[in-house]
């Protein structure tokens, strides 16, 4: 083993040869390695006189053993990461991964593997998963090994090491989105280490604190004026191993499906090994939003192919360089959403909303575009701008959220429930039908091949729905409805009230709707009951309370499905999925207990009270 300086010394001396150079002197070897002159002296002597080098009147070369002592620490390989969704980087990462994308003239992946083959570091492995199908050319044109992550959407990168623990040894671990304005990759390295910025002011970048020799003894995520994780890490084989042995004790563990594996190494520093090897500005460059890569290559925005940034363009009467501030929003199931600001004609503040791959072929995008303008034109919804009728690209003023929807709060819920009624009787008739049951069927047909069916009660659950839905249907009381009608989409500010997101819109029984706000809540039996009869005015009917509490169950049922669907596609819905369930299953039971105490023939006289200019409508389901 070799310590530090011994390393630095031999490895300066095997650099020069390499490039067809000698270093003549002891003061050259300083200049170019760093070291002092001293340190250098002492150090050459003992290599020397271990016969590590040869010194003569030509100068200071390496001799056979010399090599051979260097030989463990010559770099295996390199993993780079590109499985990733890179969700921050939007609009951008919703047409194509960050790492094909094209920098200062260069794919950015592709330039890393330059880099690396430029260091003779050829065992290159791609880790892809998210549009995979933009990686596949590197095999064959880099001669790269290609490995597909299947779950990238549901861990973290922790799942990419996983894939590679066979491989981890000397290692380069490297983003397929960094960029570095110098090679800073080498084929000969001491030890582990995490490549390091100093960032001025806060940050939410993982934080270094250092030991003696600048080993890393504390990882805290966050800070102020701190020296960062930034850019490439390197593995040595002590490293490598330490990590997959806890990478494999941990990985099934649930805590660890969102972890980066820079968390995990975070959680267990003192276990490891690794020192902060650190870089001025300038070397290394992450490109987290648009606007910072916009910063380093002015030409990107304007030259970069976007579907996503033509569509704001031609909608809002702008430039692409007066596109800015452009980043995700986490609420919302079914898309994918990031606001932006406008400058210029219509200066101001925008949400963009991007159709998620789940809800194709599920939804009919002309009829929500068509209801859109409805509620802007009933007040409902005035954040409404442009929607596309074929694809469902949609843009929408942002609005300034002064409170969250609260299902306790009697304001929220009163003026929530006029809304729907404002809707319900507003006679407006679209040529969309939205059956509750027949939708849940057409997704349960969707996921016949996939194993997202095959739980216990499902036959027992799906065979309670038809009985539900072939009672409600005796007395169907038909009107345009929202059909999403849930708290993220009732939005609050200056205590005007916005119903939003129509995507599921057509005409259906009113209970729908009432159905789908309870099955999202948490509420209980009784606080159900309350808020049917606010929607009411009065008590229910025996009859009324039994249609009402079956579609509970049937709305519950449906974004059940509707979620097991997110999940074979890769979108996890979180607890939404085990509430819906309950819902479905425990609001079953009850309107199966109320249907049987219920008068046989169903009672009609309510809806007059409620819908003074609704019909009841016989239209054709929409195409699916």
């Amino acid at each position: 083993m070799l310590n530090a300086n011994e390393f630095t010394v031999l490895n300066t001396i095997r650099k020069a040869e390499a490039a067809g150079t000698v270093l003549d002197s002891q003061r050259e070897i300083a200049v170019v390695s760093g070291l002092s002159l001293g340190t250098v002296n002492t150090t050459v002597n003992e290599l020397t006189a271990r016969k590590y080098l040869s010194v003569s009147e030509k100068g200071t070369r390496l001799a056979p053993s010399g090599f051979k002592a260097l030989r463990p620490y010559r770099v295996d390989n390199a993993i780079i990461l590109a499985a990733g969704t890179s969700s921050r980087f939007v609009p951008i990462s919703y047409e194509k991964p960050k790492g094909t994308l094209s920098v200062k003239g260069e794919v950015l992946i592709e330039r890393l593997i330059r880099q690396l083959k430029e260091a003779n570091i050829t065992a290159i492995t791609v880790v892809i998963g998210y549009m995979k199908e933009q990686f596949l050319y590197l095999e064959d044109t880099f001669g790269v090994d290609l490995i597909v992550n299947d779950v990238f959407a549901e861990r973290n990168n922790n799942s990419s090491l996983k894939l590679v623990t066979d491989r981890l040894a000397n290692s380069y671990i490297v983003t397929s989105d960094s960029y570095f304005t110098q090679n800073v990759f080498e084929e000969y390295v001491y030890k582990a280490y995490y490549a390091s910025v100093f960032i001025e002011g806060p940050t939410d970048e993982y934080c270094l604190r250092t030991g003696p020799k600048g080993r890393i003894i504390k990882v805290n995520y966050g800070g102020s004026d701190e020296w960062v994780m930034f850019g490439q890490a390197y593995f040595d084989r002590a490293f490598s191993r330490r990590f997959v042995e806890l990478l494999n004790k941990i990985y099934d563990v649930p805590e660890t499906k969102s972890k980066l594996w820079e968390g995990i190494y975070a959680e267990h520093v003192k276990d490891f090994d690794m020192e902060i090897r650190k870089y001025s500005d300038g070397i290394i460059y992450e490109f987290d939003s648009l606007d910072e890569l916009r910063e380093f290559d002015e030409d990107f925005v304007t030259n970069i192919d976007s579907t996503v940034l033509d569509n704001i363009c031609q909608t809002l009467d702008c430039e692409r360089h007066q596109i800015r501030q452009m980043r995700p929003i986490e609420a919302g199931l079914s898309n994918f959403s990031f606001y932006f600001k406008v400058s210029g004609k219509k200066t101001g503040e925008y949400v963009y909303r991007h159709p998620g791959a789940a809800t194709q072929g599920i939804l009919n995008r002309a009829v929500e575009a068509e209801v859109e303008t409805i509620a802007k034109q009933l007040g409902l919804d005035d954040t409404f701008i442009y929607q596309d009728p074929h694809i469902g690209w949609k843009i929408s003023r942002f609005i300034h959220i002064d409170e969250d929807f609260d299902y306790h709060n009697e304001h929220h819920v009163d003026t929530a429930l006029e809304i729907i009624k404002k809707l319900h009787n507003s006679g407006e008739v679209v040529n969309n039908r939205f059956d509750l049951f027949e939708e849940t069927q057409n997704i349960i047909n969707k996921l016949r091949s996939s194993k997202q069916l095959d739980f216990p009660d499902f036959q027992a659950l799906n065979e309670r729905a038809e009985r539900l839905a072939a009672y409600v249907r005796q007395d169907p009381h038909i009107c345009l409805c929202h059909n999403d009608f849930y708290d993220p989409n009732i939005l609050i500010s200056d205590d005007t009230f916005f119903l939003i997101d129509w995507e599921y819109t057509g005409m259906t029984d009113f209970a729908s709707d009432l159905g789908t706000f309870i099955s999202c809540s948490d509420y209980s039996y009784e606080q159900a009951l309350s808020v049917l009869e606010k929607y009411f005015g009065r008590p229910l009917t025996s009859s009324e309370l039994a249609h009402c509490m079956a579609y509970v169950s049937l709305a519950g049922y449906y974004w059940f499905i509707w979620a097991l669907n997110k999940e074979a596609a890769n979108e996890s819905v979180g607890e939404w999925l085990h509430l819906w369930y309950r819902y479905a299953k425990e609001y079953g039971f009850i309107a199966e207990e109320l249907i049987a105490k219920a008068p046989s023939q169903p009672q009609t006289q309510f809806m007059t009270q409620i819908f003074s200019q609704t019909q009841v409508l016989h239209t054709t389901p929409h195409p699916q």
